[in-house]
C-alpha cells in the first residue's frame, strides 16, 4: 500500500500544477470508506491555496475548507489537462481550471472526506492520533528514543502503529531497522539506547531516500504524472527472502507479525 515517501511523492507531483485553480465541476463514483460529508456542487467555484500532507493523508486546502485525501491499500492520484472517460475504479474526479485531478482505487479503501478545517471534525478525528511527522524537524531523537523505551511490545509493531512517529509503513520499518541492527521481534524497551539513536537517524535517511526514488511501486502506485517509483530497486532486506543478505551473505529472512511479511537478516540483526 502507499506509505508516507508514496503519499509525499503524489503531493509533489500536483502541488505546485493545481495551486490557484478553482473547481469547476466534481464526479463521485463509487462509495468509498467515509462519505465526502458534503454535496459535491458546494465545492465548486472554491479555490486550492495549498497542498499538504500529514501522515498518509493529502491534504487541499482551499480558501474555503480542505480535503483530505487517503489513497488506501492501492489508490494513486492523477493530475492531467485531460483524462479518459472514468473508469469503474475511478471514485472521485476534480475538474479545475488547471486540469482534472482524478483518485483511482481498485480496492476502494481510500477516501476523500471534507472538513470545514483541520481543528474541525472530522478532520480531528482522522488525524489527532497521528504521531510525529519524521521529516519534519520536530522529530526530535531524545524524544524518539524516551518514547521507545517505554514500549513493551515488538519494535517493528511500534513503528507500524504509527503513535510515536507516522508513515513508518511496512517496506520502510523493515529496511530502518535492518540499517539499525535491530531485530523487528526485540520488544522496543529492551533494544540498547545506541540502536535506537541509530534506527532514528535511519528513519531519516530511508525515507527522504524513499521520497527522492519517486518512492516505492510494488503493484498499483505512482505519482500524479503516472511515473513510477524505485525505491524498490535498493531494498536491502524487504522482498529478498531467501536472497544473500548485501551486508553479511546470510540468506534474508521472513516471518509473519501482524499479519504483515517482515523481511530481515538473523545475523546481522541481533539488537
Amino acid at each position: 500500500m502507499p506509505e508516507l515517501p508514496e503519499v509525499e511523492v503524489a503531493r509533489q507531483s500536483v502541488a505546485s500544477r493545481i495551486v490557484g485553480s478553482t473547481v469547476q465541476a466534481v464526479q463521485l463514483g463509487k462509495p468509498l470508506r467515509w462519505p465526502l460529508q458534503i454535496e459535491a456542487k458546494h465545492l465548486v467555484g472554491r479555490r486550492i491555496v495549498a497542498v499538504g500532507r500529514r501522515g498518509k493523508y493529502l491534504l487541499f486546502h482551499m480558501n474555503e475548507g480542505v480535503l483530505l485525501v487517503h489513497l488506501g491499500m492501492s489508490g494513486s492520484i492523477r493530475f492531467a489537462d485531460a483524462l479518459p472517460p472514468a473508469g469503474v475504479h475511478d471514485h472521485f474526479t476534480l475538474s479545475t481550471t488547471q486540469g482534472l485531478l482524478r483518485l483511482h482505487d481498485p480496492r476502494r479503501f481510500g477516501a476523500v472526506v471534507y472538513s470545514a478545517a483541520l481543528d474541525h471534525a472530522p478532520a480531528t478525528t482522522l488525524l489527532s492520533h497521528l504521531g510525529v511527522e519524521p521529516l519534519s524537524l520536530d522529530f526530535d531523537e531524545a524524544t524518539f528514543v524516551k518514547a521507545m523505551r517505554g514500549k513493551k511490545t515488538p519494535i517493528k509493531q511500534v513503528l507500524l502503529a504509527g503513535q510515536l512517529v507516522v508513515g513508518v509503513g511496512n517496506i520502510y520499518a523493515c529496511e530502518v531497522l535492518f540499517l539499525a541492527g535491530i531485530n523487528p521481534a526485540t520488544r522496543a524497551d529492551k533494544v540498547a539506547l545506541y540502536r535506537l539513536r541509530t534506527l532514528h537517524a535511519a528513519i531519516k535517511s530511508v525515507l527522504s531516500a524513499a521520497v527522492a526514488a519517486g518512492g516505492s511501486t510494488l503493484r498499483d502506485f505512482s505519482d500524479a504524472n503516472g511515473e513510477a517509483g524505485h525505491f524498490q530497486a535498493h531494498a536491502r532486506v524487504y522482498g529478498r527472502e531467501g536472497l544473500a543478505c548485501l551486508s553479511c551473505g546470510a540468506p534474508v529472512l521472513r516471518m509473519v507479525q501482524g499479519q504483515r511479511s517482515t523481511y530481515f537478516c538473523g545475523s546481522c540483526q541481533r539488537g
